[in-house]
């Protein structure tokens, strides 16, 4: 196996630094296409990248040019381990850098942090995200919370899937509060597929990513998948089964007790949401905000946060959404 990249010239005055790769077959994957990947570090960072050889020298301020070195080198690492790196690794190289440079102790890049489906290997790409992954392998219990795009529900159906195909767990449970429906889901028309589709279908979607349509349809015709509301939980016990319930905040405090209780033997459950978006009536309490007052201090379960700079999706709405806050900022109408 080939060595880690050798580090030639590091803290010099003016933030400069410069790798030495052992490998030079890997340098294409590593700089991408005509050096996208390259042109990419160099955008968010600010800093110069100037390939010669099997060498690559950074220049840039001391803390940016420290980021595009630790990225560099995971990214080298992750071709090493025969992973792919594309613009999405990159992404998450460069978050990664900066939290490792933060906290010199963590080093969550460097773990097991993805899980393997049928169509695609889902890596975290972030330390939050990275955390997330970690407490699903570890806990029966897990409470992702934090604003939309984070990753929060992907993950945890990449977690159930995982779990599915290995036969540690024997079916996967997906649910959402149908708010918008009052739950009165026997007023509208269609057979119970047509009437919840519209409040699930983001799980779907989640779902569609890691496994071919026709296993889908089929572990959906033998239960082994199961899309329900949440007012399909009551009265059940869940059994080897991982059940994930999504936009939890728009639960009653009454709903979330009884959906918590229904974990069963040899069962793992992940409830996800945002406690800023709360779609439920005025006055009305979150049973997401109910639960994690009750249940602070029980051993057994954990709870991952995540914030606006988690946030994964495409670098354009990154810029929107930072549009917007800075509208909101300088108190513009």
């Amino acid at each position: 196996m080939s060595a880690a990249p050798k580090d030639l010239v590091a803290d010099l005055p003016g933030g400069r630094s410069q790798l030495e790769f052992d490998d030079n077959l890997l340098l294409p994957l590593l700089y991408g296409e005509r050096d996208a990947y390259l042109d990419q570090i160099e955008r968010q960072l600010g800093v110069a990248l100037l390939p010669r050889g099997n060498r690559l020298a950074i220049s840039g301020s001391a803390s940016a040019t420290e980021i595009a070195h630790l990225a560099l080198t995971n990214l080298y690492e992750r071709l090493k381990h025969g992973h792919e790196v594309d613009v999405a690794a990159v992404d998450a190289a460069l978050r990664f850098a900066q939290t490792e440079r933060d906290d010199k102790n963590l080093s969550l890049w460097r773990e097991d942090v993805g899980f393997r489906t049928r169509k695609r290997r889902i890596a975290a790409r972030s330390a939050a995200q990275a955390l997330y992954v970690k407490a699903m392998r570890e806990h029966e219990l897990v409470f992702g919370l934090g604003p939309a795009g984070t990753g929060k529900t992907y993950l945890a159906v990449a977690a159930a899937v995982d779990l599915l195909m290995t036969g540690r767990v024997e079916r996967i449970i997906l649910s959402r509060p149908a708010v918008e429906a009052g739950e009165r889901l026997g007023f509208l028309p269609g057979d119970l597929r047509e009437k919840v589709d519209p409040y699930l279908r983001p799980l779907f979607d989640a779902l569609n990513d890691m496994l071919p349509a026709e296993q889908i349809a089929k572990r959906m015709g033998t239960g082994e998948i199961e899309v329900a509301p949440l007012a399909f939980m009551r009265g059940r016990t869940l059994a080897r089964a991982f059940v994930i319930l999504d936009e939890a905040q728009n639960t009653t405090p009454v709903q979330m007790k009884m959906f918590l209780t229904r974990l069963g033997e040899g069962s793992r459950m992940v409830v996800t949401g945002d406690p800023t978006q709360v779609d439920l009536p005025p006055a009305t309490r979150s049973g997401l905000a109910d639960a994690i007052d009750a249940i602070d201090g029980v051993e057994g379960l954990a709870v991952v946060h995540f914030t606006e700079k988690d946030v994964v999706r495409h670098p354009l709405v990154s810029r929107i959404v930072g549009a917007y806050e800075k509208r909101d900022r300088l108190g513009k109408k």
